[in-house]
C-alpha cells in the first residue's frame, strides 16, 4: 500500500511567527522525516522559503487532486 504523504496544512497559529505564517492560510509542506520526529514540520512560509515550525501549529487537510494541482501552479507562477 502507498503511504499518502501529506502535502498542505492549515495554519491555526502562528504566535512569534506573524511575518512568516498567516492563520487561516493553507501552506505547502515538504516532507522532512527528521524534522517529524521532533514534531515539526517543513512549511514553505510567507517568504516562499522553507521553514520548520511546530507541528501543533497546523492542522493537515485533504484537498481534492484539482485543488492541488491549481495551488501548486499558483506557487510555480509566483
Amino acid at each position: 500500500m502507498k503511504r499518502v504523504t501529506r502535502r498542505f496544512a492549515l495554519c491555526l497559529e502562528n504566535h512569534g511567527n506573524e511575518a512568516s505564517l498567516i492563520r487561516g492560510k493553507v501552506y505547502r509542506i515538504l516532507p522532512d522525516a527528521q524534522a517529524a520526529k521532533d514534531e515539526l514540520i517543513r512549511v514553505i512560509d510567507e517568504s516562499g522559503e522553507d521553514y520548520l515550525f511546530a507541528r501543533q501549529q497546523f492542522a493537515f487537510v485533504n484537498l481534492p487532486q484539482a485543488v492541488k494541482r491549481r495551488m501548486l501552479a499558483i506557487e510555480r507562477a509566483s
